[in-house]
């Protein structure tokens, strides 16, 4: 197994002053929140694009090419020939930003072959920081402020490893604020016929990963559209914490780097809960 824990600081490290520059516009009241639409219909802002320049600028002293959002989109033929690249998402959740609610991350992920090796996810409201790579596992830090420069060692010596040891009386579904649709009203629904209790939260951006991730929720099932940039951060968590996200199949896990980017619906799970 490679050993990416070089690379973990400058990711968290890009991941927190990104942050910080989304912060910014989110308190500052004399920055104006600038929203456009992309081609998708999907808002972008300025600070999508400050927290995306910034993230790029830091990881373009590494080997990787890099592939987000917000950025140059690279042609299948150029990409399809990468082995490790980074994958970023600068400000996950913008609709959840722009109505102000606090629930909107920083998502940086390292995919090697496909598969997400390492991830950071930065929380700037809260202040919590999720990371991970294959070869430590993962872990979670809270009242890590964005303008705090902690050295690695000693956010290492403040984390808690993931996942939490949280007991549930409920099956916990935690589902998307905005996305939500019929099909995941009907999963919630086939999962209460079981005869368990089933408790349903709601929260945005990948969030909602990390809450498997850490143990505060038991599944989170996905029936609308998602792009790679939206998971691939949260799936190196996932999985350093022992856990996986499945296609609908439950067997299938999500890769990286197809052709098109749009993820197949999915359900992020804890290995203890079978379907």
């Amino acid at each position: 197994m490679i050993d990416y824990t070089n690379y973990l600081y400058l990711a968290i490290r890009a991941a927190l002053d990104a942050g910080q520059e989304i912060m910014k516009v989110y308190v500052d009241k004399e920055t104006e929140l600038e929203i456009e639409k992309k081609a998708d219909n999907s808002p972008v802002t300025n600070a999508d694009k400050a927290a995306n320049n910034l993230i790029e600028n830091a990881l373009s002293v590494t080997p990787f090419p890099i592939l987000s959002e917000e950025g140059v989109q690279i042609p299948y033929k150029e990409r399809s020939k990468w082995d490790t690249f980074w994958m970023v998402d600068p400000l996950d959740g913008t609709k959840e930003f722009i109505k102000r609610n606090g629930e909107f991350t920083v998502n940086i992920a390292l995919i090697k072959k496909q598969t997400p090796v390492l991830g950071v996810i930065y929380v700037p409201v809260r202040k919590e920081l999720y990371y991970a790579t294959d070869s430590i596992g993962a872990f979670k830090i809270d009242g890590l402020d964005y303008a705090n420069q902690m050295s690695y060692s000693d956010i290492c010596t403040q984390s808690k490893q993931l996942p939490l040891k949280l007991l549930h009386q409920s099956i916990v579904v935690v589902a998307s604020r905005s996305h939500k649709t019929e099909h995941c009203i009907e999963f919630i629904e086939n999962l209460k016929k079981q005869g368990k209790p089933v408790t349903e939260i709601n929260s945005g951006s990948s969030l909602k990963i990390c809450m498997v991730a850490e143990g505060t929720a038991d599944i989170y099932p996905r029936f609308a559209p998602s792009m790679e940039w939206d998971t691939a951060a949260g799936h190196a968590i996932v999985r350093a914490s022992g856990y996986e996200i499945y296609q609908i199949d439950g067997k299938t896990p999500l890769v990286y780097n197809k052709e098109n980017l749009l993820n197949p619906w999915f359900v992020a799970r804890s290995s203890s809960l079978l379907l």
